[in-house]
């Protein structure tokens, strides 16, 4: 896709891009970011941070990068367009403009309208309906770049962004991308779908494949589950970590969850050795939480092999944390959300906040994770079924994926959340611990209930 003015043109890019353009990004980059901040950054990171903030952001699918490359091929502007969860009901219709930049030295030549033009042409043919973007107050010309081009203001948040010792306000905006008749059409989320919803016929597919993640709870070393999170009652499994992710593998799983339950505790890696050697033994995308507090953890684990990386308690006590690793990993951070009855959890599970899941999740989505891992922990380790009415609740305020964890002890309780998932899109997978080790459910049978997706 590229639209052009005179010399100029925007462009969105693919899923790379080559080293001369990386670098004229960047240095585009810290430019406006020293004119007026951009990409939630107001001091510019170093050139590795960014790099590697660009070089991810292009790798997640539902993220679209555009520039405006100058007539000398030089990049002088640049946008990111986030697209709703392919299989979110809720806002499926929408798509959001969550960066957007021209350089000073290169503005009133008509570039904001040209990258604005590919934006929305983008966003029409992914089927948005509704294109949002929010931009502070202090940021006049975006002001008047939306109204110009027929966007609606519709609110102020009062306390949108902090820039020194001030409190700057933040303007929302959205533009109807579809007649206004055709809107009229949509229906509200609390009515029925116009297409009745029908469960999959005996023997037949079931609408959408869920993924299956094995846990292995680390403890001193060894494979263990605990019971609502309390490592007094910790029942002890396997020796050897490394053996055990092997076995879940060779049993057809592509995916492995794996928690330093000593790290949650302590506030920092613990049981690193288990962990390395789970790595090195298994080829198996492995998601890794439990006492990752600091960046450096977070690098760590992720350049020793780690696909993703859960972030528990930071997602309460260090929002900001959350959203640097989320901004420098794009769809490699993922948020644990943890809670006692609708309220929050932290340090494994041993502190509970007064903060309810859905407001974290919220703030979740905003930071930038790339998914949601949900346990309700007086059930987990119990093998008394999920809260599937909490998990479903919350994957109905977000957008981004929400796993479900904390309680499978029966297929029927698997059957339970695949026929939520069907009416919920935003349920994607399920976290399985104790059932798989004392043998109350076959890996080949859970893999059946969630359509062979492991």
């Amino acid at each position: 896709m590229t639209q052009s003015s005179g010399s100029y043109r925007a462009e969105r890019l693919e899923h790379t891009i080559c080293d001369d353009d990386l670098e004229s990004l960047m240095e585009s980059t810290v430019a406006a970011i020293l004119a007026e901040g951009v990409f939630d950054w107001h001091t510019p990171p170093e050139s590795g941070v960014l790099r590697r903030f660009f070089e991810g952001l292009l790798l997640v699918p539902e993220r679209d990068v555009f520039i405006v490359r100058a007539p000398d091929g030089s990049i002088c502007g640049a946008a990111v367009l986030a697209h709703a969860a392919s299989r979110s009901e809720t806002y499926g219709t929408s798509a959001t403009i969550t960066a957007f930049f021209i350089v000073p030295y290169e503005r009133s030549k008509g570039l904001g309208n040209l990258l604005m033009d590919a934006i929305i042409t983008r966003a029409q043919s992914r089927g948005a309906k509704v294109l949002d973007c929010r931009v502070r107050e202090t940021l006049p010309e975006a002001v008047t770049l939306l109204t110009s081009l027929g966007f609606t203001h519709w609110g102020t948040h009062p306390y949108f962004a902090r820039i020194g010792d001030r409190t700057v306000r933040g303007l929302f905006f959205s533009k109807l991308l579809v007649p206004e008749e055709k809107a009229m059409q949509w229906q509200p989320v609390s009515t029925p779908l116009s297409v009745p919803h029908h469960g999959p016929a005996p023997g037949g597919p079931v609408g959408k494949p869920l993924t299956l993640y094995p846990a292995i709870d680390l403890k001193g070393g060894a494979c263990v589950r605990l019971r609502q999170g309390d490592m007094s009652e910790a029942t002890h499994y396997s020796d050897n970590p490394p053996a055990q992710a092997k076995l879940f593998e060779q049993a057809g799983c592509r995916h492995l969850h794996i928690v330093d339950l000593d790290g949650a505790f302590a506030g920092q890696s613990a049981n690193v050795k288990a962990v390395e050697d789970i790595i090195a033994n298994t080829s198996l995308p492995i998601q890794l939480g439990g006492g990752l507090r600091d960046m450096k953890t977070i690098e760590r684990w992720l350049e020793a092999g780690v696909s993703r990386v859960i972030l528990g308690s930071a997602a309460v006590k260090d929002p900001g944390l959350v959203r640097q690793a989320a901004r420098a990993w794009p769809g490699r951070v993922i948020a644990g959300i943890d809670a006692r009855k609708g309220r929050v959890a932290t340090e494994g599970w041993a502190e509970v906040s007064e903060l309810t899941t859905t407001d974290l999740a919220r703030r979740m989505e905003e930071a930038g994770v790339a998914g949601i891992i949900f346990t309700e922990i007086t059930r987990d380790g119990m093998l008394e079924g999920l809260d599937i009415e909490q998990t479903v609740e919350l994957a109905r305020h977000v957008s981004i994926p929400v796993i479900a964890s904390g309680g499978v002890g029966t297929l029927d309780h698997l059957h339970a959340l695949r026929q939520a998932a069907d009416e919920t899109p935003g349920i994607t997978g399920v976290i399985v611990g104790r059932a798989l080790y004392d043998g109350r459910i076959s890996l080949p049978e859970a893999l059946a209930v969630l359509e062979g997706s492991c």
